[in-house]
């Protein structure tokens, strides 16, 4: 008898399984609720938007799945396969890449080597960085993805000289370099110019549509709603709405959380 007949499930193939599975996806801070059984998926090629007032939990989404805080309960699975006990390493490995609110360079390094250092815990272990390094093709890659972000001109400038839009679009290159199947951004355009938010929109845009596949924190409404096909809500922690961007914007229970419920 087969393992499918005793159990009574059917095994779903890889190809029809969302590419991110968020089952009741809780995170507790002592007696402190962060996240309270968040339910989220994502199927691959999509540009889904996470957003909600301050405080509202999406920052802590993005570690709880990235296990930079375990979770306190629920189930995480990434192409089918959970992704419980592992370190933030082994599951960028699976092919999970993330930005984080406050951006991660290396400010006395040049861009260039920036980029190289984003793929450093993906050449495996210890000895095989050391003497399986093909740095050729690493470089190659580098300078591709500096060229789509129309940085090659900047590739031998220290991180540390280079504007905050500037430094925002590398952050989002360094991202880029291992290869992700899915990419979590965390305010990607916070703080830029309009000028730097329409070009990293527009690359996102790009990559999407050559199958890249997104989780997108933004405060900028405009950006949210001109970019994201889908939206989900967070307010204190639990989810309150998920829907396309023209539901979302008439949803009351968003308004009430956004500007607080009208007498």
């Amino acid at each position: 008898m087969d393992t499918c007949s005793e159990t009574n499930e059917e095994v779903r193939p890889e190809t029809l399984m969302p590419l991110l599975k968020v089952d009741q996806l809780s995170k507790h801070f002592y007696k402190l609720v962060a996240l309270s059984r968040v339910d989220f998926e994502i199927e691959k090629g999509e540009i889904v938007g996470l957003i909600g007032p301050n405080g509202s939990g999406k920052t802590t989404f993005f570690n709880c799945i990235t296990h930079i805080y375990p979770p306190t309960d629920g189930h995480v699975l990434f192409k089918g396969k959970s992704m419980k006990g592992l370190r933030p390493d082994q599951i960028s490995r699976m092919g999970i890449g993330r930005t984080f609110q406050l951006i991660q360079l290396f400010l006395e390094m040049t861009v260039l080597e920036n980029m190289l250092m984003a793929v450093q815990e993906h050449r495996g272990n210890l000895l095989s960085r050391l003497f399986q390094r093909d740095e050729a093709e690493e470089r190659k890659r580098a300078l591709e993805t500096l060229a789509f972000l129309n940085m090659a001109h900047l590739k031998d400038e220290v991180a540390g000289n280079l504007s905050y839009g500037q430094q925002k679009l590398l952050d989002f290159g360094m991202v880029l370099m291992p290869g992700p199947e899915l990419v979590l951004l965390d305010e990607p355009t916070g703080g830029v110019e309009v000028e730097m938010r329409l070009k990293i929109t527009d690359y996102i845009r790009k990559l999407n549509r050559e199958g890249q596949t997104f989780v997108v924190i933004e405060h900028n409404m405009d950006v949210v709603m001109n970019l994201c096909e889908r939206i989900v809500v967070l307010n204190y922690g639990e989810k309150i709405a998920e829907g396309t961007p023209e539901v979302i914007q008439s949803d009351q229970k968003v308004i009430d959380a956004y500007f607080g419920v009208q007498e």
